[in-house]
């Protein structure tokens, strides 16, 4: 059963305890502004058919929690207590007041929300996330180029935009698998099994050699240096240690014995495990269809990259695309298979959004076969990439084109990146099929919301050259020394000075026993939390030796040693400044 909040609320009707303000600044505030969750509710509210029941919990506390998840990497217990501790995420969760009480739901109810907040429905919210976030951008373009008179429009009937595609692998957190090792893991589960079907009542135990097992297990990975003929021994060993408890089972079972449904799925895998690992021993080879790699996520399949380091990855592979810098998941499957047969899939939805086809596809290789190359000759569509074959004689290749696509192609790799560092997307820790997937979708929506965030700031710095332009202020660029690691808080100094930074951090670091400074660049992208970006000052006004420069020299209590030194102040009118 699923009751509708109330909306949307403002901060203003935020409850907040005595001396307590909450800044409309706050990136968490921002962010909530961005998303529909009056739209996004009534999707969610389809998914209870049933009018009886508890109550359950609100969407924008189901979805914030996990965004929050996503955006910080928290476990479900820790995700309940930052949002119990933290009032700016009990305001973007739909909270009325602050109420650090109680816990803000059991943390076992992530599962739930992981499994409700499907790929599927994570997808249409991101759909309705990015048309909003581009009907601002349509408005805030029409608002700078009012006096434009030229347009931009594509001319009506023909293809326009551009669609990047490319496909990774958001590996599962598994132990690497070895097949030693998984045979002993399914053996010692095989003997789990056999204690609960065992009762004292019915006489003796089977025997299963646990003991010896073991001992030949470790015996082999001790070892430093395993030889074919070794690894070999090994399986067999264990290969017959799983079979003796495997029939050990059948015989209690034949008995009228049963086993809970989880226990009984389990022992399916150990099954299906025996029977893989003795077709590969038996016909030494080393590879099976379906082939299982862990025997708690029996879904993970090996994925072959054929990339430095990683030639295999074991976990999800997934295609997405993007389109003026929004991320979609086009596709995602625990098996493997060739991306390339997704992009005539890819071009029809695109088709469908905005009612044309892209005018170029930038891709990899592995995308310019015979089948997608006469597919988007016909619909006119130019797919990057060399010509299939040997060049021809007299060809001569446009290779501006080509390194302008190939460095146009470069911004999903940044997307993988982003999603696989700060995402979730780089190493999925579900342990179920449906959400693992989940943590995939949700990875790409984050990327979106921070896009907007990012693209809020750049709105705030065009307010902030209009009003340079008007006030003739001046702009300086810093360079900052950091004496000692600390945990500064910058955003104290932008609300005392009115300062916004933008240069560099010099920051210790250690290597190979020597001590040494680096230097950190200092950008918007970089400095979400409302922090420091550019400093403007009034034009007749001197740094040196003014109690802005001592005040910024602040001290963290905790480490005295620590602080903020300011230094190589260059100072510039604005019309002539430039980032480095």
């Amino acid at each position: 059963m699923y009751r509708y909040s109330n909306g949307q609320i403002i901060l203003a009707d935020f409850k907040q305890p005595v001396c307590m303000n909450l800044k409309e600044s706050n990136r968490w505030v921002k962010k909530a502004q961005t998303i529909p969750w009056l739209e996004i509710e009534k999707r969610y509210a389809a998914l209870f058919t049933n009018r009886k029941g508890n109550v359950a919990k609100p969407l924008r506390l189901a979805l914030g929690a996990c965004i929050i998840q996503a955006e910080y990497g928290y476990s479900d217990e820790e995700t309940a207590l930052q949002i119990q501790e933290n009032p700016y995420l009990q305001y973007f969760c739909g909270y009325p007041g602050y109420d650090d009480e109680k816990l803000p739901f059991d943390p076992s109810l992530m599962v739930y929300f992981r499994k409700r907040l499907t790929p599927e429905v994570l997808g249409e919210i991101n759909e309705m996330i990015v048309r909003d976030a581009k009907e601002h951008q349509v408005k805030e373009a029409e608002s700078k180029d009012d006096d434009d008179d030229s347009d931009g429009q594509p001319g009506t009937g023909g293809n326009s935009g551009t669609m990047i595609v490319d496909a990774t692998c958001a590996p599962s957190n598994i132990r690497y698998p070895q097949d030693v090792s998984l045979l002993n893991e399914a053996r010692e589960n095989a003997e789990k099994l056999l204690d609960v079907l065992h009762d004292p009542a019915d006489g003796k135990k089977p025997r299963t050699y646990r003991k010896r097992a073991r001992k030949d297990y470790l015996k082999y990975t001790r070892c430093r240096k395993h030889t074919a003929k070794m690894t070999r021994k090994a399986i067999g060993q264990q290969l017959a240690y799983l079979r003796r408890d495997l029939d050990a089972i059948d015989g209690k079972l034949s008995l009228g014995k049963n086993l809970p449904p989880r226990q009984a799925e389990r022992l399916g895998t150990i099954r299906a495990v025996y029977e893989q690992q003795k077709y590969m021993y038996d016909n030494r080879t080393h590879s099976v269809p379906d082939r299982i790699v862990s025997v708690s996520q029996t879904f993970v399949r090996p994925i072959v990259r054929g990339k430095a380091g990683k030639p295999v990855e074991f976990g999800a592979k997934l295609d997405i695309s993007v389109v003026d810098g929004w991320t979609r998941l086009e596709c995602c499957s625990f098996d493997a298979y060739n991306e390339a047969g997704n992009l005539r899939e890819m071009a029809e939805r695109f088709r469908a959004r905005e009612g044309h086809y892209p005018s170029r596809i930038l891709a990899d290789k592995i995308y310019r076969n015979r089948e997608n190359l006469s597919y988007c000759n016909a619909h006119g569509i130019r797919l990057s990439g060399p010509a299939l074959g040997r060049p021809k004689k007299g060809e001569t290749r446009d290779k501006a084109q080509d390194d302008r696509d190939e460095c146009e192609r470069v911004e999903v790799e940044r997307r993988f990146s982003l999603a696989k560092r700060k995402c979730g997307m780089g190493l999925v820790t579900a342990k179920l099929r449906e959400t693992a997937a989940h943590v995939i979708a949700m990875s790409v929506l984050v990327l979106n919301l921070r896009k907007i965030q990012r693209a809020l700031l750049r709105m705030l710095a065009y307010l902030l050259e209009i009003l340079a332009q008007k006030k003739n202020w001046a702009l300086v660029q810093w360079t900052l020394i950091i004496l000692y690691e600390i945990n500064f808080t910058a955003v104290q100094a932008y609300l005392q000075h009115r300062a916004i930074l933008y240069g560099k951090l010099r920051v210790p670091s250690v290597q190979g026993g020597v001590h040494g400074k680096t230097d950190v660049n200092i950008s918007p992208e970089t400095m979400l939390d409302g922090s420091l970006t550019l400093l403007m000052l009034g034009e007749n006004q001197k740094l040196e030796n003014t109690s802005t420069c001592k005040n910024l020299y602040r001290y963290n209590s905790q480490r005295p040693l620590a602080g903020v030194l300011l230094d190589n102040v260059k100072r510039m009118v604005y019309p002539s400044f430039k980032r480095e």
